[in-house]
């Protein structure tokens, strides 16, 4: 086995730790993922001589990498937390193992990551990867460009912030189903006027990355796009039922030979702030998925 593939088998001993990490500093799947295929790039580049402790590097890695993108995302001055906070949470790649349903335990939960939003990136960080990962501050502190003692404080400001928050209410999981199923009657109907109605204005639609489907990973944004989209998916929506997406409103649709897409959804004030579509066979294992009587 060269260096390359001896390096490629470590990366994915440990994809399920980097994701979690990453999940918990982004609050979103997809964007955890291409954090971690940011931090295989990195990894691949590296010079590794000196690496002594390879998850500890790669850990470190994946932070830096979630930190730009949390400063990117403060820079473009986006708020997607109501569409992250519902976004499907990660799921343990291999159920039997404690560790990793340690590190997708109920911390992250719709609570925390509401809170979490709120914290400067580079308290998150801190916080993140020190009081859930147990890095040590002198790890953490060259990331955040501080000192030890700085990088504790972060950490200790963000701890107070997460103890001290209020509880978040339970969703009206009754009206965000009024919400989808109005989102399906107009797609079935072909009725784009009644789409753009149950869309925000500044809804973001994404699909995920799997690669063996045209338009994986594409990004739409606003509500005429979305729904210039949604209405070429007829055909998905007449399939269409709609599921709770872990816990969330959403809908599963059969694809025939065996194969099925899901779609969950964010919501606002009684319209849609977020769809995400899941065709990738990993991330459709990795989702609890309940059907609904119609």
């Amino acid at each position: 086995m060269d260096e390359r593939d001896w390096l490629a088998q470590r990366f994915e001993e440990n994809r399920s730790h980097l994701r979690a990490v990453a999940y918990r500093m982004l609050g979103s799947v997809s964007e955890a993922d291409d954090a971690v295929q940011e931090s295989w790039l990195r990894l691949s580049r590296a010079e590794t001589d000196d690496i002594e402790n390879l998850v500890g590097w790669l850990t470190t890695i994946v932070g830096r990498v979630c930190l730009d993108m949390l400063r990117s995302r403060r820079a473009r001055r986006e708020d997607p937390l109501e569409a992250q906070v519902t976004e499907p949470a990660l799921a343990p790649e291999d159920a039997g193992d404690p560790e990793q349903q340690a590190l997708i335990a109920d911390s992250v939960g719709l609570a925390l990551l509401v809170v979490l939003e709120t914290l400067e990136p580079a308290e998150r960080l801190a916080f993140v990867l020190h009081d859930m990962f147990a890095v040590p501050f002198e790890e953490i502190a060259p990331i955040v460009d501080r000192s030890p003692a700085a990088a504790r404080q972060l950490a200790s400001r963000a701890r107070r912030r997460v103890q001290g928050a209020e509880p978040v209410p339970d969703p009206d999981l009754g009206r965000q189903r009024q919400v989808v199923d109005a989102f399906l009657a107009a797609a079935r109907g072909g009725d784009f006027e009644a789409l753009v109605a149950v869309l925000d204005p500044d809804v973001v639609a994404r699909s995920d990355a799997f690669a063996d489907r045209p338009g994986a990973g594409t990004v739409l944004r606003g509500a005429q796009a979305v729904a210039r989209q949604a209405l070429t998916f007829a055909q998905f929506a007449q399939s269409a039922q709609q599921a709770l997406v872990n816990g969330s409103p959403g809908v599963v649709a059969d694809q025939g030979r065996d194969t099925f897409r899901v779609m969950s959804f964010g919501f606002g004030d009684s319209v849609i702030t977020e769809i995400e579509v899941i065709t990738d066979p990993e991330h459709l294992k990795a989702l609890d998925l309940e059907l609904l009587a119609s």
